[in-house]
C-alpha cells in the first residue's frame, strides 16, 4: 500500500471533482488526512482496507487517515472529493468533536432528504471555495461541519426492514430538526418523492397522527421549554419555533395545553 502525499492550502480544506473513465481505477493508497468522497454519477467500487463496496449516486464514504483505500469505476464513476485536516475545524470548535466522530472508514448510502442537504452544503463550499472573500474560509467551515453532523447522524439512525417504517421514521427525524423551518405535508411529499397522501397515510400508520399535528406538538413542546427555561418574549419565542404569527401560536397553544402561554409561564414560575 503507498502513502500519498495530499498537500491542502492553508485553510486545511480543499474540495474538488474527480472524473473516473469506464474501467478506471485509482490503486489502493492512504494519505493523513481525512476525505469525504461523494458519487455526483456513476457506478463503481469503493475498496476501504480488504471490503469492497458498491459505489454509486448518494452514496458517500467517510475516510480516516492512513485507511487503505481504492476506486474502481464501472460507468463513468464521478465524484466530489471533500479533503481536510483535522484542525481545519478545531480551530474554531472544540477539539471533542472528533471524539463523537466514528473512528473508522464507512460508505453510507443517503436517504433523499439527506442527500439533499448535503449536496446543498458541497455546492456552497464550491461556491465560497470559487468566490473567495474575508469571511469565505469561516463560510466553508460551516458548511463542513454540518456535513459531518448530518453524516453521523445518518450513521447511527436506527435501521428499519419496512419501507414505509423507515420512511415514516425519517419523516419524524426531519420533522424534529427541522420544526423551526416552514413545513407542508407538500414539502414532505417533494422530500420524499412520494404522493401527499402516502405521506399522510404511512405517517398516521406508524404515529397515530398527521405530520402537521406531530409537527405543531413539537413545535409546542419547544415553546414550553423556552417558556419555562428563559425570559424571551412571546413573539420571539413564536418566531423562534417555526410559527407564522403570534395569533396561530397562541392559538395552537391554547388547543393542545388548555390556557395561554403567559399563563403557562406564571404558573411554573410559581412552582
Amino acid at each position: 500500500m503507498s502513502y500519498s502525499e495530499f498537500i491542502l492550502p492553508e485553510t486545511g480544506l480543499f474540495i474538488y471533482e474527480s472524473k473516473h473513465q469506464n474501467g478506471g481505477l485509482v490503486a489502493k493508497h492512504h494519505h493523513k488526512i481525512y476525505q469525504i468522497l461523494y458519487a455526483i454519477d456513476g457506478v463503481g467500487t469503493i475498496t476501504l482496507e480488504q471490503k469492497a463496496h458498491h459505489f454509486g449516486q448518494n452514496q458517500i464514504s467517510f475516510i480516516v487517515p492512513y485507511t487503505n483505500h481504492a476506486i474502481e469505476s464501472h460507468s463513468g464513476l464521478t465524484v466530489l472529493v471533500l479533503s481536510f485536516r483535522e484542525d481545519s475545524l478545531t480551530s474554531i470548535i472544540n477539539p471533542d468533536f472528533f471524539r463523537l466522530l466514528k473512528k473508522e472508514s464507512f460508505v453510507l448510502g443517503l436517504n433523499p432528504v439527506v442527500a439533499s442537504e448535503i449536496k446543498l452544503h458541497l455546492k456552497k463550499m464550491l461556491f465560497e471555495q470559487r468566490n473567495q472573500d474575508r469571511i469565505s474560509t469561516y463560510a466553508i467551515l460551516v458548511s463542513l461541519l454540518n456535513v459531518l453532523i448530518l453524516l453521523e447522524r445518518s450513521r447511527t439512525a436506527v435501521s428499519y426492514t419496512d419501507a414505509n417504517t423507515l420512511r415514516a421514521e425519517r419523516m419524524r427525524s426531519y420533522l424534529e430538526t427541522h420544526y423551526f423551518s416552514d413545513i407542508t405535508t407538500k414539502d414532505l411529499a417533494a422530500l420524499f418523492e412520494i404522493s401527499v397522501r402516502y405521506v399522510n397515510d404511512i405517517f398516521k400508520d406508524r404515529f397515530k397522527t398527521t405530520p402537521m399535528q406531530y409537527l405543531n406538538n413539537v413545535r409546542i413542546d419547544r415553546a414550553k421549554d423556552l417558556l419555562v427555561e428563559t425570559d424571551k418574549d412571546i413573539a420571539t419565542i413564536c418566531f423562534e419555533v417555526g410559527f407564522e404569527n403570534i395569533s396561530t401560536f397562541y392559538r395552537s397553544f391554547k388547543n393542545v395545553m388548555g390556557i395561554s402561554p403567559n399563563k403557562f409561564r406564571e404558573m411554573h414560575a410559581l412552582s
